[in-house]
């Protein structure tokens, strides 16, 4: 095509744009193959009305606007308005609030904020009570050699044991939780062992209550207050800032067995023979324990376990 034809194309098109064409009525009147070639030789020129279609979205994005004049926040908007929100922030970059409204909306966020860890922290929990209730209903009533099991790998945990360095063989339980410490109680007078041969000690800090530490721990196990040796008392030192403080600090307790070597030989013996049964690995076979179930071992020793023979017979002595 010669430059002559080319520019002459050129103003027809343009002409055709003044009068109100189309971009492809110009391209086929004018036997030119691309629109765009007409988009670029009519670009300074405005598209015909009639050619421009209503935007789906300009009414919402009105009403969104006037929302957002009127100081309303995000989240109430789009309760009226249904946009994405990367949409409506790019309605409402330019829309002016005033300080009023702003300090307004920044109260609300922090209103929703608190109302959301409310609502987290009340499922989480009622999830855990009803998992802690599922798993307290799996366990079921223990069985004696559950409960000689339970209360060996308790001491091991909690109570005294003999070192090569300091080779002491007596039986000594302590513990802040009332409920270790009752089921220790309870193993113990399982093994025969009387209260009378129980010897209850109360370790508190000296700055604590110790009336209402004793009137709590004599309540938990069963024992007049009178029958409690003298507290170990702890020195309060004012640079150790303390979790364990307040109305609710009852100290530890510490129980002594009287008579206790032979007992104590057995604990680290049972505590042998479970660490034995282990292998070198968990190896028993995992199963899901229900309301009554037979216990963790049903092929074991009877539900009425007898304290070992050994041992009562060397407490008779």
């Amino acid at each position: 095509m010669s430059c002559e034809r080319h520019e002459l194309k050129i103003r027809k098109a343009r002409e055709l744009r003044w009068l109100g064409f189309s971009t492809p009525q110009i391209a086929q009147m004018l036997a030119v193959k691309s629109p765009r070639t007409i988009s670029d030789w009519t670009k300074d020129i405005p598209n015909p009305e009639w050619t421009k279609r209503p935007r789906a979205k300009d009414d919402l994005r009105v009403v969104a606007r006037r929302m957002r004049q009127e100081g309303r926040s995000y989240r109430e908007i789009r309760a009226e308005v249904p946009v994405s929100k990367s949409t409506l922030s790019l309605w409402l970059k330019d829309v002016p609030i005033s300080e009023e409204q702003r300090a307004l909306l920044e109260r609300k966020r922090t209103d929703a904020g608190q109302r959301r860890a409310t609502a987290l922290r009340a499922r989480r929990i009622a999830t855990q009570r009803r998992i802690r209730a599922e798993a307290a209903a799996q366990i079921g009533e223990l069985s004696e050699r559950e409960l000689l099991i339970a209360g060996v790998v308790a001491y091991w945990a909690e109570g005294s044991k003999s070192k090569p360095w300091r080779q002491r063989d007596h039986v000594q339980f302590v513990n802040s939780d009332a409920t270790m410490v009752r089921l220790f109680v309870r193993w113990l007078e399982s093994h025969g062992v009387a209260r009378e041969d129980m010897i209850f000690r109360i370790m508190i800090h000296e700055n604590a209550d110790y009336a209402a530490a004793l009137r709590f721990w004599a309540s938990e196990v069963g024992v007049a207050e009178g029958e409690f040796r003298r507290p170990t008392l702890k020195k309060h030192n004012p640079r150790t800032v303390r979790k364990n403080s307040g109305s609710s600090y009852v100290g530890c307790l510490t129980i002594n067995v009287r008579r206790g070597t032979e007992l104590y030989r057995w604990i680290a013996g049972w505590y042998e023979g479970i660490v034995e049964a282990l292998g070198p690995g968990v190896t028993a076979a995992r199963r899901n324990l229900g309301p009554s179930g037979p216990g963790s071992n049903p092929g074991g020793p009877a539900t009425l376990f007898e304290p070992p023979t050994p041992y009562l017979a060397a407490r008779a002595s």
